[in-house]
């Protein structure tokens, strides 16, 4: 079985627009194969909610780089070892709580001397003017539990992400935001969704598809990664020598990428 993880902004939905349309053919084809599509990104437990519905997706997803996996209760035929049960989810939490994290942002930017901003200084108008995000998705993206995004204004990049790295954090770059996050990334998360998926189902075949910094660790931890094309395409090829690369960015090469693989996957079982 072919199991699909997919980045959300810049990769399913376009980078500006936030529009699907372009990829409608691959996720009709993965809705008539019955291929699972887990949505794997940096967006808020809300955010994903709000795009499910309109993807009409049913399956686990992935929130705030890889903070926790949500999955439907139900969803496998066996208890999650380690899940709490919160809202029809079994939620396997991975990352560290949000005011930690906002308060651990900001003792960085003031030992480093580097000026930062972050959601948590933003108001809901604040978020739509610098993401181009509706009122209504801005507000979701404000209901963070395990992930804060911030950017950079002063100097001192360096001595900053050295001080998040000092007190055990992580960090890392979407296309838009660095983000701050506790122990967790998008690769450990797949890799435990992974497990599930293989105790439920059998031999699986990975596929992810991704377009920026973040996406790096997870396309390196997948049977068949897919860079969508991006500013980060090139490096990304670089570091995952073996990843197809789309012609296209957004929706566009989202679509080509899914429909390739999913033709050669079956060529070579003809073969």
């Amino acid at each position: 079985m072919k199991l699909f993880f997919s980045d959300l902004d810049g990769t399913l939905l376009h980078p500006h627009t936030y529009c699907f349309d372009a990829a409608e053919p691959a996720l009709r084809t993965l809705k008539e194969q019955n291929l699972p599509l887990v949505l794997c990104t940096s967006k808020t437990r809300a955010e994903v909610e709000f795009w499910r519905e309109r993807l009409d997706n049913r399956d686990p997803f992935i929130v705030e780089n890889g903070g926790a996996i949500f999955i439907p209760q139900g969803y496998f035929p066996f208890e999650i070892p380690g899940a709490v049960q919160r809202d029809g989810y079994d939620v396997i939490e991975i990352g560290t709580a949000y005011e930690e994290l906002v308060a651990t942002l900001r003792a960085c930017a003031k030992e480093s001397g580097c000026e930062v901003v972050s959601f948590a200084d933003w108001s809901v108008a604040d978020i739509c003017t610098h993401t181009r995000l509706p009122v209504k998705q801005a507000e979701l993206a404000k209901k963070r539990e395990y992930d804060e995004p911030f950017e950079i204004v002063g100097l001192g990049t360096y001595r900053l992400l050295g001080a998040i790295e000092a007190k055990g954090k992580r960090w890392t770059r979407g296309d838009r935001f660095y983000h701050i996050t506790g122990g967790n990334d998008k690769a450990e998360a797949v890799r435990r969704l992974t497990a599930l998926y293989e105790q439920a189902f059998g031999s699986i075949t990975t596929v992810g598809l991704g377009d920026g910094h973040n996406d790096e660790n997870f396309l390196a931890t997948v049977n068949i990664p897919v860079v969508v094309q991006s500013r980060f395409a090139a490096a990304l090829a670089r570091a995952i020598p073996h990843c197809i690369v789309s012609r296209w960015p957004g929706p566009h090469g989202w679509n080509e990428a899914v429909l390739h693989v999913l033709t050669a996957t079956a060529a070579a079982g003809r073969a």
